[in-house]
């Protein structure tokens, strides 16, 4: 048939065969019955008397009550009910805690709409409602909020209410009294002496650069310490000389490189031609002194200790053991970091032109055991902007899930301490702002004021 004949445009197809285009009230209801069976399916993890859930993905188990860990668990497949998956990992990402709130308090709201939408009330009705409810509630939680000052005794006591409410419903509530304190410590040495330290756009990428969490499986939960205004981390591979060098220094002077410090043969970038094969033998010593000079480098700086990025070599290992220097290799980045803020000192990336000034210090270094595992602890460090949580207990499942609870509460106190001020916790706050959005729906005629409600 000649469509053009007709008068008729051909058609134009432009999703693929296939694709669903479900569309208006049914598939609006069939979102939203997806998303409450989203949060039906966390709804018991919420709270002090919360449950954990066991999730097995085919290749290990995790044991957890954090909402957002959950959700990336289930591997929610459903497009609508994703939204639920990507709003709970923002709060975690913000905010730290609330995760399963934010997914819970959405379904509900999604539950009490359903009815209109049955009812055929247009969806950007229901929108504009909720926005101006939205409005009213923070409006009202705003003027609750109870300010305080960090930096004053009843300031700290506060902070320490806020980490203890966070670990309330986690695996360690029972220990809130051995952690609340490591909490508030770390986050009060990352952000120094006023609150204004913290940066708006800070969030758990960036707690995490200042505050490490170490976990060692075995022992006790309460052998967990705190390496406060310092770091810490797990002794690397070491080669042969090592068991010979000093382990622990007095204000030692610290130098970090991203420079590989182990006898290699020049492959890359180097070309050479030799006439006569005795010459191999000059080539041969070139690069011993290429390492050698590298090494003396580094002595003479006046560092004690060595610490780099990429390997130190048995040569290297060797040449500091016998000048009293302690040093380090394949740091990770994370570690290195946090070791430059906490001691002042510069990263290099060559031996050259090495001096006093990129070098770091700390009150202490020393290399300990901790369980099975040997750590080099950095202590009192001159900067304080760093912190190290070294967590133990007995199996894996529960020191994973421990470091997210301390996470979360880490979080919480940053977030408690940026905006100065903190409200009253239990559901208090959600039921006074039920109130007053109920008081307030009143005044509103037409579909309004159930909307608000």
């Amino acid at each position: 048939m000649n469509s053009g004949g007709f008068g008729m445009k051909p058609g134009i197809i432009i999703l693929r065969e296939g694709t669903d285009t479900s569309q208006g009230r049914p598939q609006l209801i069939s979102n939203i019955n997806a998303c409450q069976a989203v949060a039906d399916t966390v709804r018991t993890t919420l709270g002090p008397r919360g449950m954990d859930k066991l999730v097995f993905d085919g290749r290990k188990v995790t044991i957890s009550n954090d909402g957002a860990t959950i959700m990336k668990l289930l591997e929610i497949a459903h497009p609508a009910a994703r939204t639920l998956v990507d709003i709970s990992a923002s709060q975690d990402s913000e905010v730290g805690d609330g995760t399963t709130s934010v997914v819970l308090l959405a379904g509900e709201m999604l539950r009490q709409l359903k009815p209109f939408v049955e009812e055929g009330v247009h969806p950007q009705i229901i929108i504009r409602w909720l926005r101006a409810a939205s409005k009213l509630a923070v409006e009202r939680v705003s003027n609750m909020a109870v300010s305080f000052d960090m930096n004053a005794e009843e300031g700290k006591k506060m902070l320490l209410k806020c980490a203890s409410t966070a670990l309330n419903s986690k695996l360690i509530s029972s220990h809130q009294d051995l952690f609340s304190p490591m909490i508030v410590s770390a986050v009060m040495s990352m952000v120094g002496v006023e609150s204004d330290h913290i940066d708006s756009s800070n969030s758990a990428g960036d707690l995490k650069s200042y505050v490490a969490v170490k976990k060692i499986p075995g022992g006790d939960v309460r052998q967990s310490f705190l390496v406060n205004g310092g770091v810490a981390f797990k002794k690397t591979f070491s080669y042969a000389g090592f068991e010979q060098m000093t382990k622990k220094f007095s204000d030692p002077k610290i130098l970090l490189l991203n420079v590989e410090l182990e006898l290699k043969s020049e492959k890359e970038n180097a070309e050479v031609r030799i006439t006569d094969p005795q010459q191999y033998q000059s080539i041969v010593d070139a690069e011993w002194d290429i390492i050698y000079n590298k090494l003396d480098c580094c002595v003479k700086s006046g560092a004690q200790i060595v610490l780099s990025r990429l390997p130190v070599g048995d040569l290297a290992t060797q040449y500091f053991a016998d000048r009293g220097l302690f040093c380090a290799g394949r740091v990770e980045g994370g570690d290195l970091k946090r070791v430059a803020r906490a001691t002042g000192a510069s990263m290099q990336t060559t031996t050259s032109n090495l001096h006093d000034g990129i070098l770091g210090t700390c009150g202490i270094f020393e290399e300990r055991q901790v369980g099975d595992e040997r750590f080099n602890v950095f202590e009192a460090c001159p900067v304080r902007k760093t912190a190290t949580i070294v967590l133990r207990g007995g199996s894996e499942q529960f020191i994973a899930e421990s470091e997210r609870s301390i996470h979360d509460a880490l979080m919480v106190v940053m977030r408690s301490i940026k905006s100065g001020s903190v409200v009253a916790g239990g559901g208090a706050v959600e039921m006074e702002v039920s109130r007053y959005l109920r008081d307030h729906a009143l005044g509103i005629k037409g579909k309004g004021q159930l909307m608000v409600t």
